[in-house]
């Protein structure tokens, strides 16, 4: 999950079964290292433990952290299908399987010859590649290099509807833009979530006629991410959605070069320029950000490896019970890969390792999706509307096997009518509550108003409403295609008055999102995961039943921005 606030850094490092009895069928086996049995694993429930055997399989050592395209991924893949089929699911997938083939491009850095340059009264300013600066991934050409002005561009925001401009007065059409990332303070969180994409970033940027782009780290982008984290990880490959032609798809070639520099170098980018670094970085937090034009030129060259790939989402399917309703699909989601091998990180021990095993991100989610299936899969009759379950690929290369489904899904597109997610629930201290992201913007409230109250579960407004996670996961995707969706975090609360779940997600996104110690052996409250399954399974049976399928709220924003999209299919 892209949980931290999206910078271009995280966007650029990071985007035989058995056979079904219809009897209980309990989940495959893990691995030896990974089934001893702690104490508090051996108090489980049999549902709970049920969910911590997933969550073991996935984030064991075997699968070395489910990059898609790799072993490790199509190992969890074929764990996937075998246990939604082991529920009694239908297979939903391409030509009568669990499976949905997603066409991919892959791209991975060269060191050699990637370089940046500053160029500026009669001195030339070369940062370090990777020290200072990365390159972004080339999806169009193995190699590029160009020279051109650059252009200071703010936020790279244009927001008519708030009368936001960053590119007022501004000529940028054969320019380099140079830009901080994120959206102005003063925006609601919708608008900010929307705007702080890199992707809307770069199409606004293509549409005004630059040919390359710089983004630079502001001091609160590295508090987040150290910028150390993603150069260390520099060879970990990107990926693209690969188009019917072999070329990727949204990679706007008109942005010849981009690349990402580091807080630490931000001065060597405005050297002689009208403001320093430090100004502009307070300048963003004050929502005074201004453009202009930066003197000289700035010299980009990089190479690129690309070449095609290959993954799946893997997807079963809950026929509805009424004749009719039944041709009306509710998605549920939880991406199943996580980021693979990387570097070497001490452990607990003193101990290197290497995978970045993703127990919360996302095997957890995963776990508890295959619970609700379960649990909605036993209760007769079925809902009248049919509900698909799908374990999605590439959502850390950009939430691609996501949008591959809800642009191509197996099923009707007009069918769709609601997408239920769950990505990394950081379920490390139990609670009383949860935190619902993204019910504000359609009917969904009421069935999930409805299930929390039933189920005696409490809802807290986001912790983070900065962070705009609405955005950063799978159920975007959907929202972009015009679905109303919904995705439930863990909750805020404590339930023993000792362990506060708040102070359990700051940790573990300081130490543990995206490192190696995001392992199942983390104090997972699995209590809590079965009762999200539960609730999970209630909203869905609640949409499921309901007369009317979800709509956006009138006058939504992202209703207003995507739902024509959904009604034209």
């Amino acid at each position: 999950m892209k949980h931290a606030s999206m910078s271009f850094a995280a966007a650029a490092l990071s985007l035989a079964l058995f056979a079904c009895s219809g009897e209980e069928v309990a989940p495959l086996q893990a691995p030896a290292a990974t089934v001893a049995a702690t104490a508090a694993t051996a108090a489980l429930s049999a549902d709970e433990q049920r969910i911590a055997g997933d969550v073991r399989y996935l984030a064991d050592d075997k699968l070395e952290g489910r990059e898609t395209g790799t072993r490790g991924y199509d190992l969890a893949a074929e764990y996937a299908a075998k246990r939604l089929r082991q529920i009694g699911l239908q297979p939903a997938g391409d030509n009568g399987s669990y499976f949905q083939a997603v066409p991919l491009l892959k791209a991975t850095r060269v060191a050699e010859g990637a370089t940046l340059t500053v160029k500026r009264n009669g001195r030339e300013i070369a940062l370090q590649f990777r020290e200072q600066f990365l390159p972004a991934l080339n999806f169009n050409a193995a190699e590029h290099a160009i020279e051109a002005p650059a252009v200071f561009v703010g936020q790279g925001v244009h927001a008519p509807e708030l009368k936001h401009d960053d590119f007022s007065g501004l000529e940028l059409r054969g320019k380099i833009a140079v830009l901080f990332s994120g959206a102005p303070i003063r925006f609601d969180n919708d608008r900010r979530a929307f705007y702080s994409s890199t992707r809307e970033k770069l199409r606004v940027l293509a549409e005004r006629g630059a040919v390359g782009a710089v983004f630079v780290n502001t001091p609160e982008d590295e508090a987040r991410a150290p910028w150390s984290r993603g150069a260390d990880n520099w060879q970990r490959s990107g990926m693209r959605l690969r188009g019917a032609d072999g070329k990727g798809m949204h990679t706007f070639p008109e942005l010849l070069a981009s690349a990402n520099v580091s807080t630490a170098a931000a001065d060597l980018i405005f050297a002689d320029g009208p403001q320093t670094a430090a100004a502009l970085f307070q300048a963003a937090q004050a929502g005074t950000l201004k453009g202009f034009a930066l003197p000289g030129t700035l010299a980009l060259a990089a190479r690129t490896n690309i070449e095609p790939a290959e993954s799946r989402n893997v997807v079963a399917k809950l026929p509805g019970s009424d004749p009719a309703l039944a041709a009306e699909h509710i998605v549920y989601t939880a991406h199943l890969d996580h980021i693979g091998i990387g570097a070497p990180v001490k452990d607990a021990q003193g101990v290197d390792d290497n995978i970045y095993n993703g127990a919360l991100d996302n095997a957890l989610g995963v776990a508890i999706m295959f619970e609700a299936a379960r649990i909605l899969h036993d209760a007769k009759p079925a809902p009248k509307r049919s509900l698909l379950f799908i374990a999605l690929t590439a959502e850390e290369k950009g939430l691609l096997g996501a949008e591959w489904f809800a642009e191509r899904p197996t099923v009707s597109v007009r069918s769709l009518v609601a997408n239920i997610n769950m990505d990394m629930p950081v379920l490390l201290a139990p609670s009383t509550d949860v935190v619902p992201i993204g019910i504000e913007h359609s009917t969904l409230k009421s069935a999930l108003e409805t299930a929390t109250k039933e189920l005696g579960i409490g809802l807290s407004p986001d912790p983070f409403p900065e962070e705009v996670v609405f955005v950063r996961s799978d159920q975007y995707a959907f929202i972009r295609a015009g679905i109303p969706a919904v995705y439930l975090d863990g909750g805020v609360i404590s339930a023993d008055g000792v362990r506060d779940p708040k102070l359990a997600l700051r940790k573990f996104l300081r130490e543990h999102y995206h490192q190696p110690s995001d392992e199942a052996t983390l104090p997972i409250a699995y209590g809590d995961a079965l009762r999200l399954a539960k609730l999970n399974a209630r909203i869905g049976r609640l949409i499921g039943d309901a007369k009317e399928r979800p709509q956006w709220n009138p006058g939504d924003f992202f209703g207003g921005k995507f739902a024509t999209k959904h009604s034209s299919h």
